[in-house]
């Protein structure tokens, strides 16, 4: 397992933004996870308009071959295969009365669907 930090230098595996992290772990802690074990995972599926879609679960602890990228407080788990589609993406939380939810922004991504919610590499 790769562990990276905010303060850990070098290219990002995933990038998170202040307010992903802050309502993620308000969820975890919802859940009564325990935020310095438990985490985000984030991966990439079949699926969607535009091929392959998004998704995030909460998960207890990291896999072994899972990359975890610790900032602003979360801790989120992403697996090799899928690190090979969303590596330098950045995870956001927008609210709001449209469109509130978590956000990946892409750099990958050659096309995505008018939902955002799949995306073609």
């Amino acid at each position: 397992m790769s562990t990276e930090s905010a303060s850990g230098g070098g290219d990002m595996a995933v990038t998170v933004t202040p307010a992903a992290a802050d309502e993620a772990v308000s969820l975890l802690e919802g859940e009564s996870m325990d935020t310095d074990v438990a985490g985000l995972r984030l991966f990439v599926q079949q699926g969607g308009c535009a091929g392959l879609s998004y998704g995030m679960r909460f998960d207890n602890e990291p896999e072994d071959d899972d990359t975890v990228v610790e900032q602003h407080g979360l801790r989120v788990f992403v697996d090799p295969a899928s690190m090979n589609y969303i590596g330098g993406s950045t995870l956001d939380f927008e609210g709001g009365l449209q469109g509130a939810g978590f956000h990946v922004n892409n750099p990958n991504a050659e096309s995505s669907c008018g939902c955002g919610e799949s995306f073609r590499t």
